[in-house]
């Protein structure tokens, strides 16, 4: 907590700092608001992984235990560590060097690498029962290793969200307020499988037990920001956490072998990237800002134009023309109760579908 006001002052100091264009017109939106507080975030959260696993094998070596048994989770842990720590720095440059729209796509890509690299798991997957139906499959064949399709796969998935929550961006709070909710879905699907299931497998019970263990920090990290990030907020996140976020939850989600959840719980980011690919493409006209428009008199905000006709296309801009206007952090609490709902959505849809899908 007091790391943010400190990487906010040596920003502010090195002019990384920006006026919040949903209060122009007002005192707040003269005020300098420095940039890049994910870096603390992010720097905070890569130290907490460090301390666990130094922890981990001091346990081990006072109790006269093995080392080897955290081998395993050692290896997963650096890639992640490796992988999220490459994104902050991207992200950071990004934020220095205000990167352009087709750099900031592939950057994830490159950081996801140490991930691939380091997989040592399984790459079977289960086949859903309809599937076996339809195809007639023999009632022995539940399963069908893919190889290096589910690398690929992984890598779309953390490349995916990586980006998603930088575009789901713009109000003060919401970058953070996603992560913070889909953090705690997260926790709570691990602990829930952990208490509920007690015939788990230990290799299902480990990847539970690391997923919590990544999770948790993040969450601590991600609340602490939101602290100084929620409106009217004194400072912005930046880049740095976007990014960082986004792979963090990428990497939990890919590790924990809970990936069809997690994009269920990422349905908010999912419906703002289908909505937004005619802008993203460059097959629609795409501003350099998609931001709302702010009226000064009334202190709502409005939904922004891409062109004389058509409106820009994000969630952002669409609550606005499905609500009406309203003040930034009634829009920004109701986009957050939807991503509530969405991950509310996700535990009755796994609930509803065990035994059924697969």
């Amino acid at each position: 907590m007091r790391l943010l006001p400190t990487v906010g002052a040596k920003t502010l100091a090195r002019n990384m700092s920006g006026y919040d264009l949903n209060k122009k017109g007002t005192a707040l939106g003269e005020r300098r608001v420095p940039e890049s507080g994910g870096l603390a975030a992010g720097c905070a959260y890569a130290v907490a992984l460090t301390m666990q696993q130094l922890c981990q094998r001091g346990i081990r070596w006072w109790f006269g235990q093995s080392a080897s048994g955290t081998n395993a989770w050692a290896l997963e842990q650096n890639s992640a560590l490796a992988c999220v720590g490459f994104m902050i720095f991207l992200g950071f440059v990004d934020d220095v060097l205000d990167l352009p729209w087709r750099v900031k796509i592939v950057m994830p890509g490159f950081a996801a690498l140490p991930l691939l690299l380091s997989y040592s798991g399984g790459t079977t997957v289960l086949i859903p029962s309809p599937v076996r139906a339809l195809l007639e499959l023999p009632a022995g064949v539940r399963s069908i290793d893919v190889g290096p399709l589910y690398l690929c796969y992984m890598w779309l998935l953390v490349v995916f969200c990586s980006n998603s929550i930088n575009i789901h961006a713009g109000l003060n709070g919401l970058e953070a307020g996603q992560s913070l909710i889909i953090a705690g879905a997260i926790l709570l699907l691990n602990v829930l499988s952990l208490a509920n299931d007690p015939s788990t497998e230990p290799v299902t019970a480990g990847a539970h037990l690391f997923s919590i263990f990544l999770t948790l920090p993040f969450f601590a990290t991600t609340l602490a920001l939101l602290r100084h990030n929620w409106y009217p907020s004194k400072i912005f996140v930046g880049d740095t956490y976007t990014y960082f976020a986004g792979m963090t939850l990428g990497v939990v989600g890919t590790l924990g072998h809970f990936s069809e959840t997690l994009l269920l719980f990422f349905l908010p980011q999912v419906l703002n990237f289908v909505y937004s690919t005619p802008q993203l493409f460059k097959i629609v006209h795409c501003p350099r800002h998609r931001l709302p428009i702010f009226d000064p008199k009334t202190g709502l905000l409005h939904p922004s134009m891409a062109t004389e006709t058509r409106y820009n296309m994000n969630l952002v801009t669409l609550f606005l023309r499905l609500f009406g206007p309203c003040t930034e952090r009634v829009l920004c609490a109701r986009l957050l109760a939807f991503q509530f709902l969405s991950c509310a959505f996700a535990f009755v849809a796994r609930h509803a579908l065990t035994g059924v899908w697969k």
